[in-house]
């Protein structure tokens, strides 16, 4: 018999949905969850790092138009930096709460165990 986790999605800073949703994981298949998890963090802070070229972007000349394009261009990458740090804080939360879940299996299958040898071990 597999034992699961049942968990919720980790609450965020950032306004998001009505709460109540949870997701049941199979302790066999949460390592390949959090690498998953991982992976997209990998992602995200690549990202990061494009998005600070972006965000402090100097104009190609000093002349009407190129101070125009990095007045334009310096907004929209600190947004998508601001939207990056706080979708890294999720995932960072998300890890966090399923490696928690998978010390919690870990924990109780072994105890588990323990106890089934007692049980064993115990005269009749």
């Amino acid at each position: 018999m597999a034992n699961e986790v049942s968990m919720s999605a980790p609450a965020n800073s950032g306004g998001g949905g009505a709460g109540g949703g949870g997701f049941t994981f199979d302790a066999d298949k949460i390592d390949a969850i959090i690498k998953k998890w991982q992976d997209l963090q990998a992602d995200l802070k690549r990202d990061y790092d494009d998005a600070n070229l972006m965000a402090n972007v100097k104009a190609p000349g000093k002349e009407f138009a190129s101070g125009d394009w990095e007045k334009l261009a310096n907004p929209s990458g600190k947004a998508f930096l601001e939207q990056n740090k706080k979708m890294q804080e999720y995932v960072k939360n998300y890890i966090d709460a399923l490696t928690a879940a998978k010390q919690k299996i870990t924990t109780k299958e072994s105890d588990t165990q323990a106890d089934l040898s007692k049980t064993g071990n115990q005269a009749t």
